[in-house]
Parts: structure tokens; C-alpha cells; sequence
């Protein structure tokens, strides 16, 4: 989802509001603006200021709110006061859930007395709960645009046709199973996207919407799709991939406009000469040539995206997805190296199936003692949903360097635990990646671990043997009448190296068995005995043995109380082997030292055994100071990771050795000058949020600021690293830090802000290598965009350059031109496609109406609404302008050209 930018010409200071009353302090009651939005008490302000300032507000024409607003029924009572409101934003999706996921807005319904909008011409309703339109929609005359995407509509009325000056509709991600005849009475309508539904069918009047340009169909369940299409002869673009079509009419070639037609991803065995011919029709993902399936076989292969392909579209990657099977069967790869296989039958009826890659959140991904993450976590909704067959799922992972005590699973989430999933692997032979294999009949979440190798049995109540493939001398005996019901066991094992246990007790004469661990599926306890045998610790026999030395200890499930329980058991020794007996299962270890507090020794070993050693990083880019990369590394990476850096940043030295759990959060905190942005979702009190994970990348790049004034000298600052979350009990070793509010800092590493250069709107000169000529886009009447304007406009382009340059009409090799000559740099690009673009356009007088369509086009609504009513300003000025000095027509107005700031 597009984050909104800051609407222009937003006042956010307090003070005196322009209306003349005093402002509440943080609220913005700007001229004709009310932007309540981007803060999380938003309807509580509208509230007041409608009390206290009444006569001010409903003269509002632009409102924002967020629909997450707890108030948001209440404030929805006074809207209808509000006769002058021309756009109207109650979208949700301003909060996260634990799973980072958007959160749907709580708006269900309208007002009745909402239709008395006479004024209302741009009303978006997103990401709310939304399950059927509100009539009272119906009833707004001037609504142009509206949009109502990530909702529940299944339906929209049959009088949709009623809103006859509609010229953008979206209904994206709903659940909309076909659509009424009267969409054909949309006579003005120019986009249209009814992508990621459930259409299955397009009725014959969708062919009268003669003025539509953009028709976006994709993600559906559509089989075919009506002849009348080819009577939309203003359409530019049309999107039908993601499909389930098995034909498409010929007569779409003879669309005299049609420059993009995309039909990757459906079942065409064929398609129409006419229509292979377009050279911008793209087609990947379909089994062209391939003959009927037999009952054996899928009927299609299908491609889809989870993953970009471009950095900088993070959002992408966490968005959702989606895709389509039949009872057919078919084949999915996703972009990100994901495979499933559908067999035939697997699903009684379609099923939409969506997707996406979400990072690990250790509140709800438990990773067990020694465990390793390899992969980031996949989602697949519906969750709980039965197949009649089971789905075979590949999953691509980091390679682990762990011994062979370790092996790799699949781990899924089933109803409220996790479980792991009998897991084949191989490597890749050409690119020598590692995909692990599992079959599934749910769907839910999935992750790839590495755990300790497991061994397991069911035990009868004959009894049964169970030993350990990573040591065989490793066993467990479980004798006749050992229970009534058979049960399920679980044997790991972890070897402990002699070097590691003189290592961290700085004692030469101890040693330790390899670590025992068994679990089993009852809670009862064993009826009778059981026999374990361990190996005596290396170099100890039954003939040099010294039993005062010798000591069993028992652990917790958490590793965390290790109890001496050798006056306990009956020990019975071999020349190599020591036996005992227990009734219930955890931890077991068999020590050989002369120290007598055992139990705080093994604590202390078993704990950093499962502790890194990283380091710290902190670089800026070399060309933009201002961006900064945080990342902790494992100390065995830090060279490979700063020689891979050093081309594009620089920094100080990494920090000092600390050590680290897996799954463990920290913190990173700018300070001395420098900040960040407090909205961002990964920042709790004022410090950016870290999870360390030893295989995966824990690295973030972000623009840092400085609230003093940088003109005169350089901002000397750092930023520093703290313990978040942390296990109960930590090695006194990794936890001595600094004394007082700082115990748990870890590092430091200084962060230098050069002298701060001229804003973009404050030096029309040269600017990032760029040398802009004077520019006047639009008309007199209207009021010019200026250099200063169309700077203004790219600070807040950000990642959608490339859509917003292709709907301006740039050409796909002008874009790739762009991004190469400046691919070190986001802002350059921005840059050099905008003023590309207005140098090619200045003399055309609708340059600026095709660069609001443009922002439209690329999902920018925010940035649209505000040029125009920017530009309704401009023209009340210049008006205003001519009656006051008596000024003819043809006067210059480059006093008027409008400040977008």
C-alpha cells in the first residue's frame, strides 16, 4: 500500500490557523484543508475543532481521516454539516498488526444523510470492512472518483450506473463476484480497476464505456471475456493476467489506441495471430503449444510475483498476492524462487489462493533452543484452508553453516502451535541453492529452520530401543509394561566440543557428554523405568574413572535450572558408557569436573552455547551523507560484508565483539543532533526496532535528519545500539554493560552530517549535476508550475518514479536510461524523469492536467488532490489579481505561479 505523503501546502505549526481562530496544537486547519489523518487521534480533534470552531470547519473542502479512529462513528454523525466538502479520504490502513500486516479501517457503513454532499467529487473509502456499498453514494451528483479497494464487496447495486459523472472507480482486493448491467451507463468513466476479485464473468454492457483509458482486470477468475471489449476504442490499457482465460477475442488488435495489453499467467494454449502480433502485448506464464491435460496432469503453469525485483519497492514485499487454481491441478512458480504443485483434484471448486513474504516477528515465530532461522516467512491464505490432496511446496533457504548435529525443516503453524513437517532438501545443481520440499493438505504460515537432528518412535507398551543417528552410543531403552497407551519420543542430541567447555569455564580438567535432550507426547509419567546410556566425557573410562567427579544433571525445558541429581539415579558403568534411570523426560548431561557448584557452571555453558558473536556497522553513502546503513553482522562476515559496501559507503570501524541470542531484539538510537522519522512503523520510542537473526540479512538503510541548523557547520552525532527484549536470564558476560538508564547499551559508532546544502526550492541553480532552465507549465489563468513547484512535487515522488514517468509518457528505454545514469541515486532519477518530462511538455498548455492524470494513474491520489487544489488557488489569486490593478488578460502572472511548499 502508498504510504500518503505530506499534502502540500500543509501547516502543521501552532499558531493562528488561516481561518483566523486559534489552531489546536498538532491539528491542521489549513485554508480549506482539514488533514487529520496522520495522527492517531485524528476524529477526537475533528470533534473539537467542530465544537469550538464550527463555523470554520464546515466550510472545509478537503477532510482526511483515518478510519482506524476508535471515534470514527461519532465523527461520522457531523460529516453531512460539512455542505462544502469536495474530498473526503476515511481509509484505514494506518496501523499494523503483530504480523505487520495493514489494518483494516472499522468503517461498515455511511450516514444516510451522507447523499446530501451536493459538493462531494473525490471519496475514498479504502481499507475498511465495507461489505455492501452504502446507498447513500448513489446519491452524490458530483462524485468523480471513487475508491473503495480492500474491502468485502461482493456485489455492487444494480443502479451503480446512476453516478453518471464518474470518471475513476477502484475496487481492487474485494471479493466481487460479477458486476450489474448499468456499469455500462458509466458513459464518463476513464479508469477502471477491478483487479484481485472474484468476477468469473463480465457482462456485455462493460463495452459501452467508450471513454475509458485504463481497464484493469487482472487477478480474477475470468474464462473468457466479451467481444465488446473491442468497442472501447479510447482504451490504452488493459490488464487481464492472473486470469483463468482460455481464449481471447481477435478483434482486441483492432483497438486503435491499445498500447499495453497484458495476458501473462492465464491457461492460453493459443492465442489470436492478430493479437500475438502486437508488439506490447506480453504473454509469459501461459502453456501456448501444450495439448489438453490428461486426467494425470495440471492444465497450467503460472507464474506470479511476491518478491520486486526492485529494492526500493519494499512494500511490495510484503503486500499480498495472489493467485488462481482449478480442479485441474496446476503449477505455481513465484518470483521469488517459491514452488507449488496442485495435483488434479486437489481442490473440489476454484480456490483464490494469496500470498506474501513477511519478516519474522519473534512474539509469534518461536524458534526453540538452538534453533536457526534460514528463510523469511511465508503466508497463505485462507488460512485453515482443506485440500482433498496434498500441495507440494519447495522453499528456497539460506544455506546453514551448522555441524552435521543440525538438520533443516519446514515449520508451519497449526491452530495455535508450531510443527514441524517431514522435509526433503536438495542443492540446485546450476545455481547451488538450497530448496527444501514438504507436502501440505492447510494452508497457514511457513518458515525454513535448522534445528538439532531429531530421532523419534513410537512407543508400545511392549517397550522399544531409540538411539541417536549423531551419536549411536546415544540410547534409550524402554522395557515391556513401560506404558498402557503407546506413545510418540523425541531424541536430540548436541555434541560439546572439550575446547568449548575449557573455553567458557577456564578450567583444563572439565569435561561434558554430549547434551540429551527428550521430550515425549504425554504429560503422564512412565510406568516404569527407563534406561538411558551415555557416553562417558572424552577421555575418561570406566578404568581411570573417579566417581566423585562424575555428576548427572537434570535441566528444564529452558535450559535454565540445572539440577544435580546424581544421589538420585542409580549409575551403573561400562569401560566406556555410564546407564541410568528416569520416569519423565527433559534434559540430561553428564559432567566430569572437580567444581562444586555444578548446576551455575552448566547454566552458563548451556547459554553461551547459544550465543553470537557480531558486530556493529554503521555507513553513509558516499554520494548521500544522509542515508545511513545499520546492520548486525556475525563476526565471520564482517570483511566479506565491508568489502561488498565499501564502493558506494563509508563509515567508522565496526564496533566491538558483543553477543547475541538468535531471534533477539535490539535497538538503534540516533543521537547528538540526529533523527529520525518517529512514523515509521519499526520505530518504538524514539528508537529504530532490530531482530538479529544469524542467517538472515539485519539490515536497515534510512535518511537520518538534524533538527539544528546545519547551514553554518557540519553535525558531529552517532547512533548507538541497545538490548531490547531480552531472554530471562542472560551470561553475566554478555550482559555486563554500562551502569545507570544505559545497562543494556552495546555499542556506539559515530555518524557525521556534512554542512547542509542549499533546499531544492531555495538554489534554482545546478542541483544534484542537474542545470534546470526557467520553467512556466500551464496557462495564465491557471496559474504557471515553476522549477520550485516541480522540485517541491519530487521530494515527494519517492519510489513511484517510474510509474508516474510512464503515465507522463515517457518510454520504457528513457526510463531505463534514467534509473542506469543515476542508479547510485533515488533522487536523481526522480529528478531527471520530471524535468525530462516538463522540458519535452512546457509548451503544452494541458501539461499540467496530464500530470495530475499521471499521479492518478500511479496510485498518487494525495499528490493529484493537492496540485489541484492548488491550482483552484492559483486561479481565485490571479482573478483576484486582475480586478485588483485593473490588469488586462495577456499580463504576465508570474507573481501567481503558485508555491507548492
Amino acid at each position: 500500500m502508498q504510504k500518503m505523503a505530506e499534502p502540500l501546502g500543509l501547516r502543521d505549526e501552532c499558531g493562528e490557523g488561516t481561518l483566523g481562530a486559534p489552531a489546536l496544537a498538532g491539528s491542521c486547519l489549513a485554508d480549506n484543508r482539514l488533514n487529520l489523518d496522520v495522527y492517531p487521534d485524528g476524529c477526537r480533534r475533528f470533534l473539537q475543532l467542530f465544537k469550538e470552531q464550527q463555523g470554520e470547519v464546515v466550510q472545509v473542502e478537503f477532510l482526511r481521516l483515518s478510519s482506524n479512529d476508535c471515534l470514527l462513528d461519532t465523527t461520522l454523525g457531523n460529516l453531512p454539516h460539512l455542505k462544502h466538502l469536495k474530498s473526503l479520504v476515511l481509509k484505514g490502513g494506518h496501523a499494523r498488526d503483530e504480523f505487520g500486516s495493514y489494518q483494516l479501517g472499522s468503517l461498515t457503513s455511511l450516514p444516510p444523510d451522507f447523499g446530501n454532499l451536493r459538493c462531494l467529487t473525490h471519496l475514498d473509502l479504502s481499507f475498511n470492512r465495507l461489505s455492501t456499498l452504502p446507498s447513500c453514494i448513489l446519491r452524490l451528483p458530483s462524485l468523480r472518483v471513487l475508491l473503495v479497494s480492500h474491502n468485502s464487496l461482493v456485489t455492487l447495486p444494480e443502479d451503480f450506473g446512476c453516478l453518471s459523472k464518474l470518471t475513476f472507480f477502484s475496487a481492487m482486493k474485494n471479493q466481487l463476484k460479477d458486476l450489474p448491467q448499468s456499469i455500462g451507463e458509466l458513459s464518463m468513466l476513464q479508469d477502471l480497476d477491478l483487479s484481485e476479485n472474484a468476477l468469473e464473468f463480465l457482462p456485455e454492457e462493460v463495452g459501452n464505456l467508450h471513454n475509458c483509458t485504463e481497464l484493469d482486470l487482472s487477478g480474477n477468475r475470468l474464462l473468457s471475456i466479451p467481444d465488446s471489449l473491442a468497442n472501447l476504442k479510447s482504451l490504452r490499457r488493459l490488464h487481464l493476467h492472473s486470469n483463468l482465460l482460455v481464449t481471447v477475442p481477435a478483434s482486441l488488435a483492432t483497438l486503435p489506441n491499445l498500447s499495453r495489453l497484458d495476458l501473462q499467467n492465464n491457461c492460453l494454449r493459443a492465442i489470436p495471430a492478430e493479437i500475438q502480433a502486437l508488439p506490447f502485448v506480453h504473454i509469459r506464464g501461459n502453456p501456448l503449444g501444450e495439448t489438453e491435460p490428461s486426467p494425470q496432469a495440471g492444465n497450467c503453469k503460472a507464474s506470479a510475483a511476491v518478491c520486486s525485483a526492485q529494492l526500493f519497492l519494499h512494500s511490495a514485499q510484503q503486500g499480498v498476492d495472489g493467485f488462481t487454481i482449478t480442479p485441474e491441478g496446476c503449477k505455481v512458480i513465484l518470483a521469488c524462487g517459491i514452488h507449488f504443485y496442485f495435483p488434479p483434484g486437489a481442490a473440489s471448486d476454484p480456490v483464490r489462493i494469496y500470498f506474501r513474504s513477511l519478516p519474522p516477528d519473534p512474539q509469534w515465530v518461536k524458534l526453540r533452543h538452538h534453533d536457526v532461522l534460514l528463510s523469511t516467512v511465508l503466508e497463505l491464505q485462507p488460512h485453515g484452508v482443506q485440500f482433498q490432496q496434498e500441495v507440494q511446496i519447495w522453499m528456497p533457504y539460506i544455506s546453514p553453516q551448522t555441524p552435521h548435529q543440525h538438520e533443516v525443516v519446514v515449520r508451519t503453524l497449526s491452530g495455535q502451535s508450531w510443527s514441524d513437517l517431514k522435509t526433503r532438501v536438495k542443492q540446485k545443481r546450476k545455481s547451488k541453492k538450497c530448496v527444501a520440499h514438504c507436502c501440505v493438505l492447510h494452508f497457514s504460515w511457513f518458515l525454513v529452520v535448522s534445528r538439532l537432528v531429531q530421532n523419534e518412535c513410537k512407543v508400545p507398551a511392549e517397550g522399544t530401543l531409540l538411539f541417536s543417528s549423531v551419536d549411536p552410543n546415544i540410547k534409550v531403552i524402554f522395557p515391556p509394561g513401560v506404558t498402557k497407551e503407546p506413545r510418540h519420543v523425541k531424541l536430540q542430541v548436541l555434541p560439546v566440543s572439550v575446547e568449548e567447555i575449557q573455553e567458557i569455564t577456564a578450567d583444563a580438567g572439565c569435561r561434558a557428554s554430549p547434551l540429551l535432550y527428550l521430550s515425549q507426547d504425554s504429560t503422564v509419567d512412565f510406568l516404569k523405568p527407563v534406561r538411558i546410556q551415555l557416553p562417558l566425557p572424552p577421555g575418561v573410562t570406566g578404568l581411570n574413572l573417579d566417581r566423585s567427579r562424575l555428576h548427572i544433571l537434570h535441566g528444564d525445558l529452558e535450559g535454565q535450572t540445572w539440577n544435580d541429581i546424581t544421589s538420585e539415579v542409580v549409575l551403573e558403568f561400562t569401560h566406556l558408557y555410564a546407564v541410568f534411570e528416569v520416569t519423565h523426560f527433559s534434559w540430561y548431561w553428564l559432567w566430569y569436573t572437580t567444581k562444586t557448584y555444578i548446576g551455575g557452571l552448566a547454566k552458563k555453558v548451556y547459554e553461551r552455547l547459544r550465543l553470537y558473536q557480531v558486530n556493529f556497522i554503521a555507513l553513509q553513502r558516499k554520494r548521500d551523507p544522509e542515508q545511513v546503513l545499520l546492520q548486525c553482522v556475525p563476526k565471520h562476515k564482517v570483511d566479506p560484508v565491508l568489502k561488498k559496501l565499501q564502493g558506494r559507503y563509508r563509515g567508522p570501524e565496526p564496533s566491538d565483539m558483543v553477543e547475541m541470542f538468535e531471534g533477539e531484539q535490539f535497538f538503534a538510537a540516533f543521537e547528538r543532533g540526529i533523527s529520525i522519522d518517529m512514523d515509521r512503523p519499526d520505530c518504538v520510542d524514539g528508537r529504530l526496532s532490530f531482530i538479529f537473526y544469524s542467517h538472515l540479512k539485519n539490515m536497515k538503510e534510512i535518511y537520518v535528519t538534524s533538527p539544528v541548523d546545519r547551514k553554518g557547520q557540519a553535525v558531529k552525532g552517532q547512533v548507538s545500539f541497545y538490548r531490547g527484549a531480552v531472554p530471562d536470564s542472560i551470561p553475566e558476560d554478555a550482559s555486563r554493560r554500562r551502569k545507570g538508564p544505559d545497562s543494556l547499551w552495546l555499542a556506539t559508532l559515530p555518524i557525521k552530517l556534512p554542512q547542509l546544502k542549499p533546499r531544492w526550492d531555495e538554489n534554482p541553480g545546478p542541483l544534484y549535476g542537474f542545470s534546470f532552465p526557467p520553467l512556466n507549465l500551464g496557462n495564465a489563468e491557471t496559474g504557471y508550475l515553476t522549477q520550485a513547484n516541480l522540485l517541491s512535487i519530487a521530494r515527494r515522488v519517492g519510489a513511484d518514479w517510474q510509474s508516474i514517468g510512464l503515465n507522463l509518457g515517457l518510454t520504457y528505454p528513457q526510463i531505463e536510461r534514467i534509473g542506469y545514469n543515476n542508479r547510485e541515486d533515488l533522487n536523481k532519477q526522480i529528478l531527471d524523469m520530471l524535468f525530462s518530462w516538463a522540458q519535452q511538455n512546457s509548451e503544452d498548455p494541458d501539461c499540467v492536467s496530464k500530470l495530475i492524470t499521471a499521479m492518478k494513474e500511479s496510485g498518487r491520489q494525495d499528490i493529484a488532490d493537492e496540485i489541484e487544489a492548488t491550482i483552484e488557488l492559483g486561479r481565485q489569486k490571479y482573478s483576484e489579481s486582475i480586478r485588483r490593478v485593473g490588469l488586462e488578460q495577456e499580463s504576465s502572472t508570474e507573481d501567481s505561479a503558485i508555491a507548492m511548499m
